[in-house]
Parts: C-alpha cells; structure tokens; sequence
C-alpha cells in the first residue's frame, strides 16, 4: 500500500472502496497552475477496493496526494500510509516518496536487551530538553526536536537505562499535544524534525560529534534532512550507546480532530447518521475515533504500521496504548495476529501492551499465548504501584503513623506469569499520573512530592522518595522511570513549552539543587546495580521479612538454579537502628557484601552515614524463616543491598 519505489518508477495504491475515481496528483511544472485530473492519472480499481497503478520517473523525493471523488465530491486526501509529509502548511500538504532503504545504518552490532534486562526510561520529546549554543534553554520558544534529544543520549546512557520510551512521535494535529492524536501513521511528527538551513548545520555538528565519538564517519546535511533522517539518526545514535528505543503507538483509536485531508472519509462517501468513516467506528475515545477493527484493511494498515517501525526504523519494540479499548471494540483476535505478526518480523522487538482489562483478574490475558491470550511480551500493572505510592504516602504522615507493608508484601508477589515476573510492566510515575490537566484518580502527585507533600526537598521527602524509587528498581517486573524522576522532580508536567513552571528542571541538575543531584547520583547506581546483579531481575522471590512497626522491609532475590543472591532492606522508620542492632534473616550463612547503601547519598558522600561497610557475616541463628541471619546497622528511611557477590 502507498507509495513504493520499483526500478523506473514506482507503484501507487490505496484502499477507498466507495470512491468513483482515485488519481494520482503531484505538483505541476509550472509554478501557479494547479493540478488538474487527466486519464493519465487515474488509477484502476481491483475487486477489493483498492485503487493502483505504477508512474514511471517517480524518485525518492516525488511529491503526491491522492484526488479521490466519492458521493461527497472529490477532493486531495493524505497517502495513509506516506512515509514522509512536506513540512509546509501542514494538514494541507504534500506526502513525499521516500526510499526506506536509504539511510547508511552504523548499528549492527548493537543488540536489544533480553526483555527481562529492561531498565526503560518514558518521556515527552516536545518538551524534554532543548539548549541553544551558548547553553541556554530554549524549551519556552519552541517544541524541542529530536535532534534536541541526542543532546541527552549520553546521558541517558550514564543513567543506567537501557531503553527509552518516548510519548508517540507520529504526525498529529496541533503544534503541541501528548500525541495520542495521531492523524498521519507512517510520516514522523514534523514539529519534532528541524528545517533544512542555517540551524540545521548547528545540529549537524553535535550529531557528528557523536558518531565520530563511536568511530563512525560524519553525516552530511542531506543525510540529515527531512522527518525520516533525522528519527532514524536517533535511533542509530541511541543504538551506538547501546539504548534500545521503544514507539509508543496508537492502534485503540486515530485523529482528533481530523481535517478533510487525512483518511477520516477516506473515498468521499457521504456523511449521514447511518454512515461511518472508512477506517473508524463512530465510538469516540481520547478526542478520537475507534478503528474499526473487523475490517481486514484497518487491521493490515495498523500491522504494516508496526512492520514499518521495527524494520525501516530499527525500533526495538512497541508500546501500545489502551489496548483495553481495542478488546472492547472487537479486537481479541487483531491484537493476535498484530503480535503473532511483528514477533515472526523481528523476534528481539519487544511487545508491551497497557491492558487494564476491567475485570482486573484478567489482565493476565494480555501477555498470555494465544488463542488463551493476546500474545503481548509485558503488561503494564498498578498493583505495585499502588501500594508503593501508598506507603511513602502513610510513612509521609509522620514518625508515628502506621505503615501496611502488608499490603506491599502482597503486590510484590503480583505477576502475569510465574516463571516469568519480568512480564509485569512497573512504574510509580508516568505521563498519565503526572499530566497537570488530568483530574481526580488520573493525577497523582509526583514521588518528590508525595514524600513530603510540604517540603519535597525536606530529609524525610528526599529520603523517602529514595526508598521509593529503589524498591521499584529492585523489585520484580520491568521498571520504568518519567523524565525528572531520577532527580527528585516534584511538578506535574504538560505537553505546552510555554508554561516554563511545568518543565522539568535541568538547572537544579546541572549545579542549582545539590538534592537533584544527590537523587541522580543514586538513582544511577542502583540502575546499574540491577544491570550488574542478574537475581534483581530474575524470578527467585522471597518477601522474608516484613514489620509494620518498625516500618522495616526485606526480600531475597536469586537466579533460579543459579543463586547469586541478593538481600534488599528498605526502612521507613525514622529512626536509625544503630550498631548492628537489627536482625534480619540470612538466605545462607558466610559473607554478604554491603553492595549499596542509599544512605550515603543524602549531602553527597553523606559524612554520617551509617551502614555495614565491607558487609557483614551472617552467623546467627535461622530468623524469618531463613537457614541464617545477620545483625545490620540499618540507616533511617533507607535502602541496603547486600550480596554474595559484587556483581557482574
């Protein structure tokens, strides 16, 4: 379908079955004459519906639309599947023929991590950083590209992720938006691409300086021209650094709002009560319309879509929003066929499905193996969540409040498959919780924030914001982190640069906040530490030890036949047991090593930090059910990882 290049020419096809005549238009040679329809044009309609026809002298680069004249009159519609849009006078605009092979790739060897090696990172390209040449933030004047972004690729790869997320980047209607609206499917967001020019050559210098950084020949400006370049010199360059990059799509529901272009409509057939749009149902969800999805054609177009990200892009997995909203709409056995399908295309991509399913039991299904389940690799969950952000919020109330750790001893254990707890999709902040105009359950105060709602920056809200962000790091399931939260980012965000109040903070990161880079700094090396020690990602779990009124924690990690063990402790108690003075069970006696110590980075190196410095001896008797155990020094609202080892 669309437009593809084939030697001398290329093929043009689209599926419009109730339109009476579909042409071909592209611009004319003389400046100021508009196209007008000529039996050269027409292309021929098979029995399906779908118009085509081959047009020698098309190259890369050949601008089109389609002429499409149905009972609701003619007009110029949008190739649904244009690889490339014209960056003028957006929705009314060319698409551009592009050869999807024409980009020189530097990524092949680079490897995606095995699924359960996850470590990801979410956040928003239009308003996530952008500098100027002197260093000065220019997020308030302007949506932030991509090119922006690779500005923050090294970073994220210190970090410690080892994926990233970002919010949909596919063509939408408005300048600013989360992207959920997309109108274009095939064609990158314009807004997020830099103009061929002056500014352009600025960038192309920091894009080199990377490649040449990793021993790869400089690109030129032609190489970094137009949507589809420069997405994939990001990905190439995320690659080199060894970050996977997951696309975040839309399949539940298209548009919103649509213009007369796009292919709402599609062949021009008329707009009564008891007509629908070619691609849509007339059920609205998000300020859009729902697929329809018992079409063959709507269900192809949405595969092709994912098939064209993992292999014209290099993307090394999808995350699909509302998947819920596509069962619910009749989309079981679609959601099969589009996992079956990207999986035989590129087995390492990973699939993961936000499926809230409302009976909430079976969200299972979502990452279950077909025909019981709808073939997904992960799934996100809030069982862990909730209970996480419910206990930073009882420890919140004071030294003396209750703490139900109960509770959180419980979603620890949560799990989609068992072997296989990597499938659960952990977070404790993300777009939807933090987005500034979502109301009542949709919008949840930052961890920052949630810690002391008086004081984010308070001890007990840095402290405990820690605790937080460390056990979702070392707990079972993939963790994802939002952009700000590895520096103690306390705002609700949104998708407008012009509200500077709302944009995440990079100067108290880079010297202006002490605490922002206190969190960084441990954030980073428990990332690492999860990288290094395999048991934090593996399915050996045990919740050994849980007091409420202590407010003390502690679970046992290992490798299923393997071991490599790892103790985590987590205190809430505001109060530091000192002198080796708590007792916490031993998965095996001997020597752990004290591998990580929250503690210490609270004023950066924490000069009266306390802890087990070399590690301790677990010599003591059998405790919480466990063949041996250890007195700890266990620092106030804190996190310590002990192991066997030091880690890979």
């Amino acid at each position: 379908m669309g437009a593809n290049l084939v030697d001398g020419g290329a093929t043009f096809r689209a599926w419009a079955p109730a339109a009476s005549e579909v042409y071909l238009a592209r611009p004319t040679a003389s400046p100021g004459v508009p196209w007008a329809k000529n039996d050269a044009d027409l292309l021929v309609k098979d029995v399906d519906g779908n118009w085509g026809g081959f047009f020698p002298g098309v190259v890369d680069g050949t601008e089109y639309r389609f002429y499409v004249v149905g009972a609701d009159g003619p007009g110029f519609k949008r190739d649904p599947y244009a690889r490339e849009l014209r960056m003028d006078d957006y929705p009314d605009c060319d698409c551009i023929v592009r050869d999807p092979n024409s980009y020189q790739w530097n990524d092949a060897g680079f490897r995606a991590p095995y699924f359960e090696d996850l470590v990801v990172y979410q956040f928003h390209i239009g308003v996530f950083y952008a500098k100027d040449e002197a260093g000065a933030d220019i997020r308030p004047n302007r949506v932030c590209k991509l090119l922006d972004v690779v500005d923050r690729i090294e970073y994220l790869a210190d970090l410690g992720a080892n994926a990233i997320m970002p919010l949909p980047l596919q063509e939408y209607q408005t300048e600013n938006s989360l992207g959920y609206n997309g109108t274009d499917l095939f064609s990158p967001e314009m807004d997020y691409a830099v103009r061929p020019g002056p500014t352009l050559d600025l960038y192309l210098e920091r894009v080199n300086r990377l490649f040449r950084a990793k021993g790869v020949p400089d690109k030129t400006a032609a190489e970094l021209t137009g949507q589809i370049n420069q997405l994939k010199v990001f990905v190439d360059l995320c690659h080199l650094h060894g970050l996977a990059v997951i696309a975040d799509v839309v399949y539940n529901h298209g548009g919103g709002p649509f213009d007369d272009q796009s292919m709402y409509f599609f062949d021009r057939q008329l707009r009564g009560d008891n007509d629908r749009s070619l691609y849509f149902t007339r059920d609205g969800h998000a300020g859009g319309l729902v697929f329809a999805f018992w079409k063959k054609e709507v269900r192809q177009l949405l595969i092709d879509n994912g098939k064209a990200l993992l292999a014209e892009y290099h993307l090394d997995g999808l995350r699909y929003d509302q998947v819920t909203v596509i069962d619910d709409h009749g989309g079981w056995s679609f959601c099969q066929d589009l996992t079956s399908t990207l999986r035989y295309v590129k087995p390492s991509a990973v699939q993961i499905a936000e499926y809230w399913n409302y009976n909430g039991a079976d969200r299972w299904k979502g990452v279950a193996t077909p025909p019981h389940g709808m073939g997904f690799d992960l799934g996100y969950s809030d069982v862990l969540r909730k209970q996480l952000r419910s206990v930073i919020e009882q420890s919140s109330r004071g030294a003396a409040a209750s703490v139900d750790l109960d509770a959180l001893r419980d979603a620890f254990y949560f799990t989609y498959k068992d072997p296989g707890r990597w499938t659960t999709f952990q977070c404790i902040e993300n777009h939807d919780l933090l987005d500034v105009n979502h109301t009542g359950e949709d919008k949840q105060p930052r961890i920052a924030a949630l810690a002391d709602p008086g004081n984010s920056r308070s001890w007990h809200g840095r402290s405990r914001a820690k605790v937080a962000t460390g056990l979702l790091l070392t707990a079972p399931g993939v963790p994802m982190i939002f952009m700000g939260q590895e520096f103690l980012e306390d705002k609700y965000w949104t998708d407008y640069p012009k509200r500077p109040e709302l944009l995440i903070w990079w100067e108290g990161l880079e010297g202006k906040d002490r605490h922002m880079a206190d969190q960084h700094r441990f954030t980073r090396d428990i990332m690492w530490l999860r990288r290094k020690h395999p048991a934090l990602r593996a399915d050996g779990l045990n919740v050994f030890h849980v007091h409420n009124d202590n407010r003390v924690f502690a679970f046992h990690r290992w490798v299923p036949g393997i071991g490599r063990d790892v103790v985590v402790v987590a205190s809430l108690n505001e109060t530091t047991f000192y002198n080796h003075s708590y007792r916490i069970g031993m998965p095996g006696s001997g020597h752990w090593y004290e591998v990580f110590n929250g503690d210490i980075y609270d004023q950066w190196f924490n000069p009266n930090a306390q802890g087990n410095p070399g590690g301790v001896t677990a010599n003591g008797p059998g405790w919480d059910g466990l063949p041996a155990s250890a007195d700890i020094t266990l620092p106030a609202n804190s996190l310590l990882v002990f192991a066997r080892d030091v880690g890979d």
